[in-house]
């Protein structure tokens, strides 16, 4: 197989942008020095000129490979079905849907009427055009529209929108009888609303100015001045986050106030328009509860005395803690990570050794005895999909696996009769028995068991010649679950093996696997995914001259702390909008997301976290050593990860690391910490980095060769 670079990166010279020592006074008084703090500055211009040199030289030295990262786009788009529906969903006398058309960027949100000969809805009489994001998006480089809640009498629909890239949502209400926009034009909201049942007024949450954190919760009445509007909760405890919901049986709406640490919930009875919110049980550190409704219930969901979640139930009259009564014990092998009501029954969403379950318990029975779905693959995600119609028998699913596309599944609750409703179309030849997936295990150095999933075309020689794409996560028990992916197609049909770690800061294992990837235990977030990258290449899926790892976001700290730490076991690193600044961000309480993270990786106010977050923090300590190559991305606009830290984290490679390696940095001026909002522009993003890799490679078209 070819090793050889085919890129010339000692051509070009990088950007070196001046060092202007800075003098930092942590919280608590540690200080430190910081050459590049400069780079912060949004408005200045050699910001602005630092930012546009990193990326002609990423135009520079990726020329060689351009040719081929256009073929591996057209190569991804005609596997797009352009033209796709998702399958309609019912709710109070409608089906709703989205569609695409040939060569647009953008969904169009539909519905029509359901009619009695056709139970599954028509697609093609009488569709009613809600929202053709495409319409939306013209003059604007970024489009992320979202929320779309339709009022109960069929007649408002709310959404919003945002065109920043910073999740700075402006709400709208559009009148589907006469197509005109009536109401809205408040910023800073969140992307979702609940809607009073009188169709008059809704529930909506808006975030700090500063801090974008969600606080404060609002109900606006139709057609009156937002200025107007009535400010029903505000969570004033700089840690908590304000989120919103309403039960499926349309009858309470909920707020939840809390986040990485603990979590309370409020209700408001939707038929009383002048009514407040109610407490159902205030907060109490370490613990979490969630609320549904059902029939003179409310079920909870919560953690208290339950490391992997029980499921209690207390009535609506007397909410309160005392009344709680026990409907789902406590497993500790079986995380409870879910739960769907119907009139009938009950869905349930669990985690037991790395995989997902989903079972179903019927009201009516005594012994609450489970039915389980059975997937019939030995690494895959699952998921509830739209389930809004309250008295349906039919519980309606997701699944996919690393080779088998998203298939929507209808489950019959009493017959156990399976109806695959869609399977997301692949196009140009693609059959998923032509890839193989393992679900194996990889043994961290303090001796725990990480899941790993891994897929890879059928004739796979484990001889550690292939390369590999490995990815991972591991924070906020966020789990990295192996779904469907189908840019990776362009890797596996060339040899690659593609992984997921489930490295601990996930929930993949439980509660307690969180809790272990956390705060003061952040490095075994690290070390299981350099372990896990070991068991790889002992097991000759790859070698370290050929094995890649990519992580986003807190999957970015992951990737810098690692490069730090192991930097001979890759080849190379895919870095996206990363957090790689971890001290000087969680220092500054006027960062986005900050005051609410403080455990979830401390508080540097406090020695001892400060000091263990220093141990870690990709941009504290980098040395003069040989780095991975290094791909890093990042988004001007982003309001999650800010710019300024990978660019400090690259400058400061550039200057101290002496690598001999190639590190390319490009920042995105349009999009968000998502990256780009259309479809087909987020496959441009794909597209440069597989064909980075391939390059680095020497592989260029050539198909690999064992």
């Amino acid at each position: 197989m070819p090793t050889q670079s085919i890129f010339r990166a000692e051509k070009f010279t990088p950007p070196h942008p001046a060092k202007k020592e800075k003098q930092l006074t942590d919280p608590g008084g540690q200080k430190r020095s910081d050459p590049y703090f400069w780079l912060n500055e949004r408005e200045n211009p050699e910001v602005g000129a630092f930012l546009e040199a990193e990326n002609q030289y990423f135009d520079s030295v990726m020329t060689p490979i351009k040719p081929f990262q256009q073929k591996l786009y057209d190569e991804m788009v005609s596997r797009v079905k352009q033209d796709d529906n998702s399958v309609p969903y019912f709710k109070n006398g409608f089906w709703y849907y989205t569609r695409f058309e040939t060569g647009k960027e953008y969904p169009i949100h539909c519905r029509t009427v359901r009619e009695p000969h056709r139970p599954d809805g028509n697609l093609e009489a009488a569709e009613q055009i809600l929202v053709d994001v495409n319409e939306l998006a013209q003059g604007h480089e970024y489009c992320n529209a979202q929320g779309f809640d339709v009022s109960p009498d069929n007649r408002l629909l709310f959404y919003a929108v945002d065109f920043s890239g910073r999740n700075l949502y402006k709400t709208v209400v559009k009148d589907l009888e006469t197509g005109k926009i009536i109401d809205g034009g408040f910023d800073s909201a969140e992307a979702e609303c609940a809607w009073m049942n009188d169709s008059k007024s809704f529930i909506y949450a808006t975030k700090d100015a500063v801090t974008l954190r969600f606080d404060k919760i609002w109900k606006h009445k139709i057609g009156l001045n937002s200025k107007l509007d009535e400010l029903l909760l505000h969570a004033k405890d700089e840690t908590q986050y304000a989120y919103l919901s309403k039960s499926k049986s349309e009858k309470y709406i909920f707020v939840h106030l809390g986040y990485t640490h603990m979590e309370e919930a409020w209700f408001l009875d939707a038929d009383q328009p002048t009514g407040k919110f109610q407490q159902i049980a205030p907060k109490t550190k370490g613990v979490f509860y969630s609320v549904d409704h059902f029939q003179n219930k409310f079920f909870i969901r919560t953690n208290e005395n339950a490391t992997n979640y029980k499921l209690m139930e207390t009535p609506v009259a007397t909410p309160g803690k005392e009344n709680w009564k026990e409907f789902l014990p406590h497993r500790p092998d079986v995380f409870l990570d879910g739960i769907e009501i119907f009139k009938n029954q009950l869905a349930v969403l669990e985690r037991e050794n790395g995989l997902k379950k989903i079972k179903i318990i019927r009201w009516d029975d005594p012994k609450k005895a489970a039915k389980t779905i059975d997937v019939g693959e030995p690494t895959y995600d699952v998921e509830f999909s739209q389930n809004v119609d309250f008295d349906s028998k039919l519980l309606r699913y997701t699944f996919s696996s690393l080779k088998t596309p998203q298939t929507v599944v209808d489950f019959n609750t009493e017959t156990g009769e399976k109806t695959v409703k869609k399977i997301r179309p692949v196009l140009g030849g693609f059959s998923s028995e032509n890839y193989q997936t393992e679900f194996v295990w990889a043994t961290a150095r303090d001796g725990a068991r990480v899941p790993v999933s891994i897929v890879y075309k059928k004739g796979l020689k484990k001889d550690g010649k292939a390369p590999c794409f490995m990815k991972g996560y591991g924070s906020y028990g966020f789990s990295f679950d192996p779904d469907f992916d189908q840019p990776i197609l362009s890797l596996l049909d060339r040899g690659f093996v593609c992984a997921v770690a489930h490295i601990r800061g996930g929930l993949e294992m439980g509660w307690n696997w969180y809790e272990n990837g956390k705060m003061l235990h952040k490095m075994n977030t690290f070390t299981d995914f350099i372990d896990c990258g070991e068991m790889l290449c002992q097991q000759k899926f790859t070698s370290p001259d050929r094995l890649f790892a990519n992580g986003r976001s807190a999957g970015g700290l992951l990737m810098g702390a690692v490069a730090n730490l192991k930097p001979d076991l890759f080849k190379g690193l895919v870095v996206g909008v990363p957090f790689v600044d971890v001290l000087t961000t969680m220092g500054d309480a006027s960062i986005p997301l900050t005051t609410g993270e403080y455990t979830e990786w401390g508080n540097p106010a406090t020695l001892a976290e400060y000091e263990y977050m220093k141990k870690y923090s990709p941009y504290d300590n980098v040395e003069d050593k040989n780095y991975p190559n290094l791909f890093v991305t990042t988004s001007f606009s982003d309001s999650q990860v800010q710019y300024f830290e990978p660019a400090k984290w690259v400058a400061k490679l550039r200057d101290q690391a002496k690598n001999k390696n190639m590190i390319v940095f490009k920042t995105s001026m349009s999009g968000s910490h998502g990256g780009s909002s259309g479809r087909f522009e987020k496959l441009k993003e794909r597209a440069a980095e597989y064909s980075w890799m391939m390059g680095l490679l020497g592989m260029e078209d050539k198909k690999m060769e064992n």
